[in-house]
């Protein structure tokens, strides 16, 4: 098992800059691939960043060069870090965990089949 639970999400202008937490526990954490979603109000749940177990990251070309996705082993907090926002990128943030879906492409297409979730962190973003 294992669990997530996010932090960081707030209200800001645009153009400004988040950083979202999730705080990660449970068995064979190290071994686990980890991405951010988002889900906007009538929109499909998207994902935005992952990153493998192996340290390699992918992104949504809508976050590409804006996002960022790292790790801190020693905490076991995975981060988005957030800059240049904008009002489309308002949504619930979800960070996920996934044993072999680890690509970013792959979480999005089977994201139903993701194996962790945690309950989400509003990001609103206002012009």
């Amino acid at each position: 098992q294992v669990q997530l639970v996010e932090s960081g999400g707030g209200s800001v202008q645009a153009g400004g800059a988040l950083r979202l937490s999730c705080a990660a526990s449970g068995y064979s954490y190290s071994y686990y691939c980890f991405g951010w979603f988002r889900q906007a109000p009538g929109k499909e749940r998207e994902g935005v960043a992952a990153r493998h177990s192996d340290g390699s990251t992918t992104y949504a070309e809508s976050v590409k060069g804006r996002f960022t996705i790292s790790k801190d082993n020693a905490k076991q907090i995975v981060y988005l870090q957030m800059n240049s926002l904008k009002p489309e990128d308002t949504a619930m943030y979800y960070c996920a965990a996934d044993f072999r879906r680890c690509s970013v492409e792959t979480m999005s297409r089977e994201w139903s089949g993701v194996d962790y979730w945690g309950k989400g962190t509003q990001v609103t973003i206002s012009s």
